[in-house]
């Protein structure tokens, strides 16, 4: 059996409702969506449906193995139906080896039926020479067409019945009108054009949609329309606002983060040595006493510049204050603030350290 329709007509969809609503014990379906194979790409995935490990690679044992779960599986009271959609894609050679598919039976019974499902294209590939013993096998051609205006209305109507709706108050008369006449009684067609007049609508607060809105889609969906308003429109503001929030957000919390962690930098200084040395007079100056002087070394985890002098700054075992650096206790106490201390009154210069 052989079934061919236009794009978007309802061929798969009628198919998926007839494998729903027949009776799975005594009728298995193999269905094979993806149609571009070689037939021992078909054969292996008949196989793979029939959840059967195979243990030949050649064809001709292929088709034997089958044959064979095909009879034990018609003694058992089941018969098999291969359905093939897409079926304009498959390559000839494929299709002329189908027939081979459809020698497999007894005496008196088909063991297994085979459905096609494709585009009218496939109607014209029937039409080969090489293709004519595949075509006197298919005892049933059926093509399904367009729906009729009338047909259409009924469609519509159906589709907001089943969601609980009334098309009076959904379309305007001409809304309804529009649509039918550029879906051309295709099926997707009216369900696209549709759901996006609703969308659209709601967008506008429209109730019901109005024939404007429905052109303003059709423009939408044949890609004419350069400017308009759009259903997304309505919501670019809320999501400019949330952006805006957000950014905000982000900025404080990078700020607080920053002064938290300047703050455990100051918190995590320490003392490390303090140091005297002596240091010898010259040579020329042998009478002369030693001169001491004092070091104190501060530890601090991160370089910490002064603003008002650059060159000063404290990090590793760097000089707070000596008599020597001309760093006064000043500078000291302003970088250690209350956590200063001055250590032993004998230094000649009055060092400010940390507790």
């Amino acid at each position: 059996m052989a079934i061919t329709g236009e794009v978007g007509v309802g061929k798969t969809t009628i198919l998926r409702s007839y494998i729903k609503e027949i009776d799975q014990n005594s009728l298995k379906t193999i269905y094979i969506i993806n149609a571009n194979l070689s037939f021992k790409g078909l054969l292996k995935t008949i196989f793979d449906e029939l959840e059967i490990t195979l243990e030949t690679d050649e064809v001709f044992e292929m088709v034997n193995c089958l044959h064979q779960v095909l009879i034990k599986e018609y003694k058992k009271g089941h018969n098999f139906v291969i359905i093939i959609d897409e079926v304009q894609n498959m390559p000839l050679e494929t299709l002329e080896n189908l027939r081979m598919l459809s020698n497999l039976e007894t005496s008196t019974d088909k063991l297994v039926q085979i459905l096609l499902i494709g585009q009218p294209e496939f109607d014209n590939m029937l039409e080969q020479n090489n293709l004519r013993q595949l075509k006197q096998r298919i005892a049933v051609r059926s093509t399904l067409s367009p729906l009729t205006q009338q047909e259409s209305i009924t469609y519509i109507r159906h589709r907001l019945a089943t969601v609980g709706a009334d098309d009076a108050w959904v379309f305007t008369k001409g809304a309804i009108n529009r649509i039918i006449k550029k879906a051309k009684g295709t099926p997707r067609i009216l369900n696209i054009l549709c759901d996006n007049a609703l969308i659209t609508g709601y967008g506008n607060q429209q109730r019901p949609v109005t024939g404007r809105t429905v052109s303003e889609v059709i423009a939408d969906f044949e890609g004419k329309r350069k400017f308009s308003i759009l259903r997304w429109e309505f919501a670019l503001p809320i999501a400019f606002a949330l952006f805006l929030v957000l950014f905000l957000f982000y900025s404080q919390k990078s700020k607080i983060l920053s002064i938290e962690k300047s703050k455990e930098l100051f918190q995590e200084t320490s003392i490390t040595f303090n140091e005297e040395k002596e240091i010898k007079p010259d040579l020329e100056k042998e009478a002369a006493e030693p001169i001491k002087k004092n070091f104190t070394t501060i530890t601090i985890l991160e370089r910490l510049a002064n603003p008002a002098n650059p060159h000063i700054y404290l990090s590793g075992s760097n000089i707070v204050s000596t008599k020597n650096s001309e760093i006064h206790d000043d500078k000291a106490k302003e970088v250690l603030g209350s956590k200063g201390v001055t250590i032993d009154e004998n230094y000649e210069t009055a060092n400010y350290v940390t507790k």
